[in-house]
């Protein structure tokens, strides 16, 4: 009998779920395999940029700047192909995944973020190529050539703007998510880009500063200090010779030069000094030159100089740069050398020549002040004069700003502006450096043997977690005279009592962060040294006093906080140590 029912139809539903999961399948296995090449040429095309840049280009010195310009138009290419790769609609997808998203996303992130920089970064440093090649044009019989830094301001600032941009948003990768060989080179970006853009923006800030403060809108007047490290202040020295130069539209004259003999001792200091500064460093800071450098905050010492200048010289102050010996012998070794009374100065032997050979060759204190600087003269001749090749001289000038042995100041408030959030200007106190710690020496012996201390500041014990981590500045300090130094005159040996003959006294004065408590001074393991106490600039100071007999040592420790995982110490920068020391946690 037949059945009057039909037969149930059979649903296409089963079929084409499997069809839909085939077709599913073989677009996702198409997918891995387009993001797979992808990622394959992204990662082979980085690896050929990487391969392109010369070593050690990542120091921006001058003398790298040929190779990596050469190097660039490779490197370009390759960051192309690297980022097109990256940026494929599907690389784009895929970033959503768990766990792989991470990984694609950092690499795409870091990819664009280099492509960018080198795009911005690249035409300035094939400009830079162009300038240092043309050495005449740069600077030439006492003048310096302003068209090439007005020139490439735009873009030396375009490129900032770009680097610090990019910089941010690699910082923003968290690292802990990525497998070790991408985490790898993903934190040295993180290092690499704030560094780069640091550089370009202080590139593009004194591009635009040196027009100006050259003479490009009129006549300018700065005194050149040198400070002598044989004798210790904050600043790197005592005042050893100031001289007066004029510039006019880059040309630039030596006008006047004296040593500290010419300057009046006065019975009051030559500007009003605030508590803070007749405590800490005393009225010594106005009343005689040479001690103008005790404080720390270089526009503070600028002033006092310009208006000792002023009073005892006469004439307008522009403004004021400060260097010592071992930021000259940098000088030396790209211009070569100069001839004074005491025969050759070179690169070698400047640093012996004016520190020490003066002082225990017999001169008078009057004659050394006058050999001191009568080599300033002759060195500054030879700098102006177009002597030597620009980029090594270029990479002296920015090794000596690095190390806290230049210092330069304004008389022109927008210019100063700009000087004073940078290391160059000097204004611990004064600038935008209230996360960092101070460590400054002051000779106390009242002679010339600080040429024979060695001094070392290093950051120890370094936290980088909890709630207020910490870390200790250190700092050793090592005397090592010739045997003979009790029997020196007093002019070289001292003139402080109470101490016995050859013995070094330094005045060892700490600042704490603004709004950090300082705690005691450790020396060696555990003693606590105390000495005067004092605030100024929102800061706890403490002063001691340190006396080593020939052949000791000591080693004092002090605990910091450690602000946005970092801690940076501003010390004085002598013969052994430049003045900055920087400790940074781990990305």
């Amino acid at each position: 009998m037949q059945d009057d029912q039909p037969t149930a139809a059979r649903s296409p539903w089963p079929r084409r779920l499997l069809l839909t999961g085939l077709g599913v399948a073989v677009v996702l296995v198409l997918a891995a395999g387009w993001l797979a090449l992808r990622v394959y040429q992204a990662g082979t095309a980085l690896a050929e940029a990487q391969r392109a840049l010369p070593s050690g280009a990542s120091s921006l010195s001058a003398t790298d700047v040929s190779a990596v310009s050469t190097a660039l138009p490779h490197v370009r290419s390759d960051l192309a192909r690297a980022r097109s790769a990256a940026s494929d609609p599907v690389w784009r997808v895929a970033e959503h995944l768990p766990w792989a998203g991470a990984q694609l996303n950092a690499v795409r992130v870091v990819t664009v973020a280099l492509d960018e920089v080198v795009g911005s970064a690249g035409p300035v440093l094939d400009r830079a190529q162009g300038v240092l090649a043309a050495r005449d044009t740069l600077l030439s019989n006492g003048r310096v050539n302003l068209a090439p830094f007005t020139d490439v301001e735009p873009e030396l600032t375009r490129a900032a703007r770009v680097s610090t941009a990019a910089a941010a948003r690699v910082q923003a990768i968290d690292t802990r998510q990525l497998v070790h060989r991408l985490a790898g080179p993903v934190g040295t970006v993180q290092q690499l880009l704030p560094k780069l853009a640091s550089a370009l923006d202080t590139g593009s800030q004194l591009a635009a500063l040196v027009p100006p403060m050259l003479g490009a809108d009129g006549p300018r007047t700065y005194l050149v200090v040198a400070l002598n490290s044989a004798e210790l202040r904050s600043a790197g020295g005592i005042v050893g010779a100031v001289a007066a130069v004029q510039v006019d539209h880059g040309v630039v004259r030596l006008v006047d030069h004296r040593s500290t003999a010419d300057f009046t001792e006065l019975a009051q200091p030559v500007l009003p000094l605030t508590d803070a500064e007749l405590a800490i460093d005393t009225d010594r800071l106005g009343r005689w030159v040479q001690d103008s450098v005790l404080t720390p905050d270089f526009p503070r010492s600028a002033q006092l100089i310009a208006a000792h200048w002023a009073k005892d010289v006469g004439g307008t102050v522009d403004g004021v740069i400060a260097t010592d010996p071992i930021a000259v012998s940098y000088l030396l070794g790209a211009v070569g050398g100069v001839q004074t009374s005491g025969g050759t100065l070179d690169q070698q032997s400047a640093v012996p020549s004016l520190l020490r050979d003066p002082y225990v060759g017999g001169l008078a204190a009057k004659a050394a002040d006058q050999y001191f600087a009568q080599a300033a003269t002759a060195i500054f001749g030879a700098v102006v004069s177009g002597k030597g090749d620009p980029g090594r001289l270029v990479d002296a000038m920015a090794k000596a700003a690095s190390d806290g042995r230049v210092r330069v100041w304004s008389a022109h408030p927008e210019e100063e502006q700009r000087l004073s959030v940078r290391t160059l200007g000097g204004a611990f106190l004064s600038g935008p450096y209230a996360d960092a710690t101070g460590v400054f020496l002051d000779d106390g012996t009242g002679g010339k043997l600080d040429y024979y201390l060695r001094t070392a500041v290093t950051v120890e014990n370094l936290s980088c977690t909890g709630p207020a981590p910490t870390a200790d500045v250190r700092l050793d300090l090592t005397y090592d005279p010739p045997a003979d130094v009790a029997s020196w005159p007093r002019e070289t040996a001292g003139r402080a009592t109470g101490f016995a003959p050859g013995s070094l006294v330094t005045d060892l004065t700490v600042y704490a962060a603004q709004g950090a408590v300082l705690p005691s001074l450790r020396l060696g393991d555990d003693a606590v040294v105390s000495g005067l106490a004092a605030q100024q600039a929102g800061r706890q100071v403490q002063v001691v006093s340190s006396v080593l007999a020939p052949g000791q040592s000591a080693t004092y420790r002090v605990q910091v906080p450690v602000r946005h995982g970092a801690v940076q110490v501003w010390a004085t920068p002598t013969v052994a140590s430049g003045g900055l020391v920087t400790a940074t946690c781990p990305s």
